[in-house]
């Protein structure tokens, strides 16, 4: 198994790449319905069109503000981001009718990466139930003592054979690409925080667990 070493550029391209690629298929259906809007005369098409407009906007939005507290830089160095925030943005991105989201954690002002770890082991959570289901996202602790969990259930549950791999900045490949650069992604901002990242799988649950590097290995 390889260690994966990227350019702070490439690191840069990759992570840009994914951040398109999930905002750019709600902005093509706004294009695509304020396409019909000029061309259909149809009153029933045009109210389908509003509506995927409503929709994918209201999608697009929830996606970018997302990816700004799980990607950005969301404040100067060192600054803390409030838990308040994270869970906002993670319930417009998961919560739905399909999704449900428990968000189990105190409102206060977290160091800014332990709440982009969170944020970003929900995305890999969220990947594991394609079709649905639930997850259960549990802060706790405070300070150097601060640990993540989230799990997911739910059916057609699969969490993808390269994730933990990648979570541990490991490629048989020796490469990432865009679609594997969200998980490597996490495993970079958890050891720039002193934290290891266990991943428990079965058929039923996915449970992926962020803790202090010290305790992981005595849990180990």
């Amino acid at each position: 198994m390889n260690i994966l070493a990227l350019e702070s550029l490439d690191l840069a391209a990759l992570v840009a790449s994914r951040v398109c690629h999930d905002v750019i298929s709600p902005v093509g259906a706004i294009v695509n319905g304020l396409e019909v809007l000029e061309e259909d005369k149809d009153e029933g098409m045009r109210e389908f069109a509003l509506d995927l407009i409503r929709k994918s906007a209201k999608a697009a939005s929830a996606r970018l503000q997302f990816c700004r507290l799980a990607f950005g830089a969301a404040g100067s160095a060192g600054a803390a981001i409030d838990t308040g925030d994270a869970e906002k943005v993670a319930r417009g991105l998961f919560a739905d009718d399909r999704t449900q989201l428990n968000w189990t954690a105190p409102r206060v002002f977290m160091a800014k990466n332990k709440v982009k770890l969170a944020l970003n082991l929900c995305l890999i959570a969220a990947a594991c139930i394609p079709r649905g289901g639930v997850m259960n996202v549990t802060i706790e602790g405070e300070g150097d003592d601060v640990r993540i969990s989230v799990s997911v259930r739910g059916p057609n549950l699969k969490l993808a054979s390269h994730v933990a791999d990648l979570l541990e900045g490991r490629s048989e490949s020796g490469t990432v690409d865009a679609h594997g650069i969200q998980p490597f992604f996490t495993g970079m901002v958890a050891r720039s925080c002193g934290m290891a990242v266990q991943v428990t799988a079965t058929s039923e649950e996915v449970i992926l667990t962020a803790a202090p590097e010290a305790s992981a290995k005595e849990g180990a």
